[in-house]
C-alpha cells in the first residue's frame, strides 16, 4: 500500500461520491460531472484535488483496499495462529464485508473488467490487491503455493458467485471446501 493521504473535506466528498457511483454503475459509465454534482463540488474542485479521473479511480480503489485490510486485520488477529481458524476468518470476513458494503461483487474484479490495460494506473492497484490476498493465503497455507492458489481460487469464486447471486451462501460453501483442502493438503 502507498502512503496514507490526508484528504480535504471536499476531496473526501468527491471520493465518497466516486466510490458510490463507480461501484453501482461502473467506472466508465460515470463521468466527472456526475461525481462533482453528487459530491456538491465543482468540476474544477474535483480536478484541483485529483488531477484526472484516472487518479480518482486509483484513489477509490486504494481506499476500498485499505478499508478491506483494516476490516480483516482484527478478525485475523482474533483467529490467532491456527491456519484453519485464520482461513475461516477470511471467508467469514468476506461474507460480512459483502453484506455490508457490496451487492455487486468485488470492486477489484469489477474494476478489472473495465480496466485491463496494464498501462492504466489503476491496473497496478487492482493487481496489487489480488497479490496481497494470494500472499495472505500463502501464509495461511504455510508457504504451500499450490494450496494457496487453490484457496485463492475458492475465495475469488465466492466473490464472483456472491456478486452474481448465483446460489446461496457462496462464502460458507467455499470456506468449508477451503478448510478441508487446507487440512488434507
Amino acid at each position: 500500500m502507498d502512503e496514507v493521504i490526508e484528504w480535504t473535506p471536499k476531496a473526501r466528498a468527491v471520493l465518497a461520491a466516486a466510490e458510490e457511483l463507480f461501484y453501482a454503475r461502473g467506472i466508465h459509465a460515470v463521468g466527472v460531472d456526475l461525481i462533482a454534482e453528487r459530491a456538491g463540488v465543482t468540476k474544477k474542485t474535483l480536478y484541483d484535488r485529483f488531477g484526472s479521473k484516472e487518479r480518482l479511480v486509483v484513489e477509490y480503489l486504494r481506499g476500498r483496499d485499505a478499508r478491506w485490510r483494516a476490516f480483516l486485520a482484527p478478525l485475523l488477529d482474533a483467529a490467532g495462529d491456527d491456519p484453519a481458524a485464520r482461513l475461516r476468518a477470511v471467508f467469514d470476513a468476506s461474507a460480512r464485508w459483502s453484506a455490508a458494503n457490496s451487492g455487486k461483487g468485488c470492486s477489484m474484479i469489477n474494476a478489472h473488467a473495465e480496466i485491463s490495460d496494464p498501462a492504466h494506473p489503476a491496473y497496478r492497484v487492482i493487481v496489487a490487491q489480488k497479490a496481497w490476498m494470494l500472499d495472505l493465503f500463502t501464509t495461511i497455507a504455510a508457504g504451500d503455493a499450490p494450496t494457496a492458489r487453490a484457496l485463492m481460487l475458492l475465495h475469488e469464486g465466492a466473490l464472483v458467485s456472491d456478486g452474481m447471486h448465483v446460489f446461496e451462501n457462496p462464502y460458507a460453501r467455499a470456506r468449508d471446501v477451503a478448510v478441508e483442502l487446507l487440512e488434507t493438503g
